[in-house]
């Protein structure tokens, strides 16, 4: 007989080790009965996009910009106390974006930054205004016997340097044009007490003004203050698709329209300084007020220049006292469209240039006209934006089909 085969050794269970994550030091726990977060849409790369998609959303962009100035011009036609006011305060917020920014990013807190920009705009205002108005006052009562002995003097001197007389013409229209600026000038007081003693008559005009003026520093803050909030909340609203070359059309305007403004307000200012600084050396007559319009007029392009050359010529004449005063005057303008051509444009603004000149004086030209003194206000800005929506509109058309010529796929 076999030995009956011994029972098999029960098996044992081998215990499962399950692998616990370790937790995560800030990670939110979900509740179950709460639903999983909705991720936010992602902006589509503007390099993605096909040709057909991005000429799409150009023109579209073009159209809302042209429909947008539209909508600006008709409101202030029509709500221009309200309008006006809230478009200054835009611009400033425009302007001093830039320094806020700056100063954000040397870790001062926004809100403090927008203040301290503020405090010292208004400082700077305010002493400017002290300074400049008494100035002003001298050199303004000195307009009205400035061209009465300029219609009486100017011709003569210039008959002496030439050695030649005027033809009787000349003499006749050069008197009328000096008695007629003296008399403007010497109006223009009563005048101007009279139109402001007609609007302050009317109450309801002349409180809506006030407090259209007195709200736009309010209001420009708050709107520097939040700059970065406002342009994301329009971000925002852009489709996912767009946002990224939408986004790169509206820097081309910054770009355009700040190398113009903040540029021009610079040089504007510094050749101020110059010019005044070297007519009053030159012992010229006017001598602030000429370098003040010939500095600020430069940002038509041109014309401050010309007007300035035109005005320190003429009071040359009128304070004569030696060839070193020609001298003086030519090296003030000269040193001066020396240092803004070398110096104050390419280290100070930027090599960038916005507008051409010419588009600068017909821009103003046509806006004034349409518009009247709010359209020579928005020449420039508009004129940028039109440039960049021009650009666009000729870019995408010289990549079609029609443009190149190239044939149909199959």
């Amino acid at each position: 007989m076999k030995p009956a085969a011994a029972p098999p050794a029960p098996v044992r269970p081998v215990p499962v080790l399950h692998e616990v994550a370790p937790p995560q030091p800030h990670a939110k726990a979900v509740s179950p009965a709460q639903p999983a977060p909705v991720a936010e849409p992602v902006a589509v790369d503007e390099r993605a996009l096909s040709e057909s998609d991005a000429r799409r959303i150009d023109l579209w962009w073009s159209a809302v910009m042209l429909g947008s100035l539209g909508l600006v011009f008709a409101l202030l036609s029509v709500f221009g106390g309200v309008a006006v006011p809230v478009l200054l305060a835009l611009a400033g917020a425009y302007v001093f974006n830039p320094i806020v920014t700056e100063l954000e990013k040397r870790r001062l807190n926004r809100t403090w930054g927008t203040t301290l920009v503020f405090v010292a705009g208004t400082l700077m205002l305010v002493g400017g205004v002290l300074y400049l108005i008494p100035v002003f006052r001298e050199e303004a009562s000195k307009l009205p016997d400035f061209f009465n002995r300029a219609s009486t003097q100017v011709v003569p001197k210039v008959e002496g340097l030439v050695g030649h007389s005027l033809p009787d013409l000349v003499r006749q229209r050069t008197t009328e044009l000096g008695q007629q600026a003296s008399e403007l000038v010497q109006s223009a007081g009563p005048a101007a007490a009279r139109i402001l003693a007609s609007f302050a008559g009317n109450t309801a005009r002349l409180v809506v003004t006030l407090l259209g003026l007195s709200v736009v520093p309010v209001l420009a803050f708050f709107f520097l203050q939040d700059y970065p909030r406002l342009m994301g909340m329009v971000k925002d609203l852009l489709p996912r698709r767009a946002v990224g070359l939408v986004s790169r059309r509206f820097a081309e305007v910054d770009e355009v329209l700040s190398a113009f403004v903040r540029g021009q307000l610079i040089v504007g200012g510094v050749l101020s300084v110059i010019y005044a600084v070297g007519l009053s050396a030159a012992r010229i007559d006017m001598a602030i007020v000429i370098g003040v319009i010939a500095g600020f007029g430069n940002m038509v392009p041109y014309l401050g220049t010309g007007v300035g050359i035109v005005l320190s010529l003429v009071g040359l004449m009128l304070s004569w006292q030696g060839p070193w005063q020609l001298a003086a005057v030519a090296a003030t303008f000269v040193i001066g469209q020396m240092l803004e051509g070398f110096v104050i444009t390419p280290r100070i603004v930027g090599e960038k240039v916005g507008l051409a000149p010419v588009a600068v004086i017909l821009a103003i030209l046509a806006f004034g006209e349409l518009f009247g003194f709010v359209g020579i206000l928005l020449a420039v800005p508009v004129a940028a934006i039109l440039k960049v929506v021009l650009s666009v509109v000729v870019q995408r058309y010289q990549r079609t089909r029609l443009y190149t010529g190239e044939p149909r796929s199959p």
